[in-house]
């Protein structure tokens, strides 16, 4: 694998909680558009020089969605993120080698 760019921009605060978050497979909660969501995040990786995270949406203003499915979040882009108790398995929908990856993965989760 090779080693993925750095961000030019400083890492936002919210990094190591999301690192956590991810190798623990334990969701997060934050505020993502002024709007309350729980998060299991995935993936965390550079794109244009900016940190993302590719994560499940469990909740959105308390409520789960309809369906299960992947969304991008800048990580610059959620509000003050904190752990949950809430453990998450790896959802059937990631998949590490897509090419969006390559190259810029800092941290991802691990197969159940």
């Amino acid at each position: 694998m090779t080693e993925a760019p750095r961000p030019t921009q400083p890492p936002p605060p919210t990094t190591p909680t999301m690192f956590e978050a991810i190798v623990k497979k334990q969701a997060v909660a934050a505020t993502y558009n002024r709007g309350e969501v729980i998060l299991a995040p995935h993936v965390l990786y550079t794109r244009h020089d900016e940190l993302h995270v590719d994560a499940i949406t469990l909740e959105r203003d308390g409520k789960p969605p309809r369906e299960e499915k992947f969304g991008t979040f800048k990580l610059a882009g959620l509000g003050p993120i904190r752990i949950t108790p809430r453990r998450f398995t790896v959802s059937e929908q990631f998949d590490a080698t897509d090419a969006r990856y390559a190259g810029s993965v800092l941290m991802a989760v691990e197969p159940d």
